[in-house]
């Protein structure tokens, strides 16, 4: 489906894709993981026809650059730095509709499952938005086309915790027939999403490796926790997780996204030695954690 054959990209003589070789099929979920300045945002642009480049990018055998219009028609973007758009909300939906050919009311239903209702909103400019509302409405533009390509440059850093579930929904949802690469420059934020990790470093791939495909998406954990104390610093960070206080600060009860359970576990290590206990288990079948 997408094939980078000898990419290279040079900026002011720095090197930061370096005869890149890889090939994508129909289905592949991937965690393009690496440093920042690594190459994966450039990787991605190559992808979408924005530079010039050595070597060739086919996307089902059509080339981004020479063909830009027919290649972005089959792919969906969330890119990591929101556009400063001045437009409307309501005029960039109507807007990205027309162009990839898509329902309108689609786009705004996927935006009402993450929480945010763009009939409100839809007067204000898109620059105007909170960081989380802007993410919100670039994945529904994304997931509201039928393009059978995503391509996500760390889509999920501004959600809170139940519209990071309700993307992972999302996401499993179109697993099964659409092609994901998920950029990040943390493993752990992507790794329970993807079957496949490709790490790069200077511009080289330097990990390819396929990877266990077994937590559901769409799953749930019910997380209890018991402190040795309570502090401060830990309540408000289960707080951000939307977790409830059910033992005056010293016990602790909320659900966490199973595809999150990497991301609350390095959290939780930030206070290892406050807790006494803890229990994750699948609310969807599977055992305990």
């Amino acid at each position: 489906m997408i094939r980078f054959q000898g990419i290279s990209k040079v900026f002011k003589k720095n090197r930061v894709l370096d005869h890149t070789d890889l090939s994508i099929g129909l289905g592949e979920r991937i965690a393009l993981v690496g440093s920042n300045g690594a190459g994966k945002t450039t990787l991605i642009r190559c992808l979408l026809g924005e530079y010039t480049h050595d070597g060739s990018v086919l996307v089902e055998g059509q080339a981004p650059r020479q063909e830009r219009a027919a290649v972005l028609q089959k792919i969906g973007f969330v890119p990591q730095l929101p556009p400063p758009l001045k437009m409307p909300v309501g005029q960039l939906v109507n807007f990205a509709a027309s162009v990839c050919n898509s329902e309108r009311a689609r786009m705004i239903a996927i935006a009402a499952r993450l929480g945010l209702d763009i009939e409100s909103i839809r007067h204000l400019p898109f620059v105007k938005l909170s960081g989380g509302m802007k993410q919100k409405l670039l994945i529904a533009i994304a997931m509201g086309r039928d393009s059978k390509i995503l391509v996500m440059d760390e889509p999920a850093a501004n959600l809170d915790p139940e519209a990071r579930h309700i993307f992972f929904q999302l996401l499993a949802e179109r697993q099964d027939n659409t092609t994901m690469l998920i950029s990040s420059h943390r493993l752990d934020e992507v790794a329970a999403l993807v079957n496949r990790v490709l790490e790069l470093d200077r511009g080289k791939v330097v990990l390819d490796d396929k990877v266990a495909d077994d937590v559901s998406l769409s799953g749930m954990l019910a997380c209890r926790l018991v402190l040795r104390r309570p502090e401060e610093a830990i309540a408000k960070a289960l707080g951000s997780w939307n977790f409830r206080d059910v033992g005056n600060g010293l016990e602790w009860e909320g659900r966490v996204s199973g595809a999150d359970r990497l991301r609350f576990i390095g959290m939780l290590s930030r206070y290892v030695g406050l807790l006494t206990k803890i229990s994750l288990d699948e609310t969807e079948g599977g055992a305990s954690s």
